[in-house]
């Protein structure tokens, strides 16, 4: 019986490593994608801004590098981006 849901490793794929990704809205807060996490204050990361997803963890969450810092985001929390080009020089 097909259903619209995807499975868990269908949605596993929707942000993979190495993906840029953009926030939707801004947070409540946010929490620190390191061994011991913390909760930091949401003006950390601006809505719409753009970062790359470094890990995936378990029910959709995305440990995502934005520009001051790495943080646990949804997967729902999120939108594709495409990459910025950084000049050389």
């Amino acid at each position: 019986m097909p259903t619209d849901n995807p499975s868990p490793s269908e949605r596993s794929e929707t942000f993979p490593p190495g993906a840029a990704v953009r926030l939707n809205s801004a947070l409540p807060y946010l929490k620190t994608a390191d061994p011991m996490p913390m909760l930091r204050p949401p003006d950390l990361v601006d809505p719409g801004e753009t970062g790359v997803v470094v890990e995936c963890r378990a029910l959709g969450v995305r440990a995502v590098r934005f520009r001051r810092g790495t943080f646990l985001v949804e997967e729902g929390r999120l939108s594709p981006a495409p990459l910025e080009k950084q000049d050389p020089g």
